[in-house]
Formats: C-alpha cells, sequence, structure tokens
C-alpha cells in the first residue's frame, strides 16, 4: 500500500462511526489522535526526503547539461579540425547525455507530483488533527459536564432518600406515640376499675355489717 493510500485511509477515516463502536469513546479519541499524530511525524519525514530527492535530481540535471554543452563544444572543435570521426563520438555522447536529461526530467515531474500530493495529504491530516483535538475538548467539557449532572442527582436522590426516611422515622415516632397513649389508657383503666372493685368491696362489706347487726338484735330480742 503506497504512503498516499495509507495516509488516506487516515484522513477520510470516520471518527463518528469509530465512537459509536467504542467502550470508550474518550480512550478511542486519544488512540485515534494518537495514530494521526504518528502518521503526520512519518509522512513528514517522508516529505522530507522527496524534497531532499527533488535537490539532488536538480543536481544531477545541472551536471547533465554541462556534459551536453561540453560534448556540443567537443564536436565543433573536432569538425573545425577536419576530424568528423571524433565529432561523431562526441555528439553520440551528447546524445547519451540528453537522454539521461529526459529521463531526469521525467523522474523530476513524478517526484514533484509526489510533493505536491503528499504536502496536499499532510495539510488535510493537519487540519483533520485540529478538529479531532477541538472535538477531544469538546468531549471532556461534555464529559466533566455529565459527570457534574450525575453527581448532582446522586446528591438529589440521596435527599429524596433521605427525606423518605425523614418520613419513616415521623411515622415510627407517631406509632410509638400512640402505643404509649395506649398503655397509659389501659393503665388508666385498670386504675379505674381497681377503685370501682374496691367501692363495691366497701359497700359490700358495709351492707354485711348492716345485716350481722340486724341478725344480732334479732336473736337479743
Amino acid at each position: 500500500m503506497s504512503i498516499f493510500s495509507r495516509l488516506a485511509d487516515i484522513v477520510n477515516a470516520n471518527l463518528n462511526s469509530l465512537l459509536d463502536k467504542a467502550e470508550d469513546p474518550a480512550k478511542m479519541v486519544r488512540l485515534i489522535i494518537q495514530e494521526m499524530e504518528d502518521e503526520l511525524v512519518r509522512e513528514r519525514s517522508n516529505l522530507a526526503r522527496f524534497l531532499a530527492e527533488q535537490k539532488d535530481l536538480l543536481r544531477q540535471v545541472d551536471r547533465h547539461q554541462e556534459r551536453v554543452s561540453e560534448w556540443q563544444g567537443k564536436a565543433e572543435l573536432a569538425l573545425s579540425r577536419d576530424r568528423e570521426d571524433l565529432a561523431r563520438a562526441a555528439l553520440l555522447e551528447k546524445s547519451k547525455q540528453a537522454d539521461l536529461l529526459k529521463a531526469l526530467d521525467h523522474e523530476q515531474q513524478v517526484v514533484g507530483e509526489g510533493i505536491d500530493k503528499l504536502s496536499q495529504a499532510i495539510s488535510a491530516l493537519e487540519d483533520k488533527l485540529v478538529d479531532a483535538r477541538a472535538r477531544q475538548q469538546a468531549m471532556q467539557l461534555r464529559e466533566r459536564s455529565a459527570q457534574s449532572r450525575i453527581k448532582v442527582q446522586e446528591r438529589v436522590r440521596y435527599s429524596e432518600t433521605a427525606s423518605s426516611v425523614d418520613k419513616f422515622d415521623r411515622m415510627e415516632r407517631k406509632i410509638d406515640e400512640l402505643e404509649a397513649k395506649a398503655d397509659l389508657y389501659s393503665q388508666s383503666k385498670g386504675l379505674d376499675q381497681s377503685f370501682a372493685e374496691l367501692e363495691v368491696d366497701d359497700a359490700i362489706s358495709q351492707e354485711l355489717s348492716k345485716l350481722k347487726a340486724k341478725m344480732n338484735n334479732s336473736e337479743e330480742g
């Protein structure tokens, strides 16, 4: 796979699709950003090598152009000395150098196109990286906000639960009060009954005494 294909795969990656499948979106985003940063470093290194190769090609072109000029001069010199054989040999060497120049020119075009494509791809990756970092910051803010809301809800839920517990406590206290009143009522009723029984017993005793006195009087009479 060419460097352009690999770079295009990253540049065109659908982050939303990846995030939907991620168990930990924040972690997935960090991994994606790290991968993009690593790829950016690699492709910048590749671009640096392309640029170095371009400079080397330019030096080779200059050198072979000088050789073309040199063989052209030698061919002219040979003809001026009636050495057609040497002139022909010089022109042959000149032709070889010209062919090399054509090959170098073609290679220059290929390298130049590669530099353009790689530069565009790197620029696109840089833009994508900026966007991913911005989205990462937004996700972090959303995550902190969500955590804050969760904490608030937990406090509210705890407060509501505590309130319910307080209600149960109050109800239990009321029940305790009712039971205490019932106990007091029972005790009060018991006392009343005891005194009533005493009063009845006292009345019976008095009546019994009267009956005994009457009987004693009858016997004496």
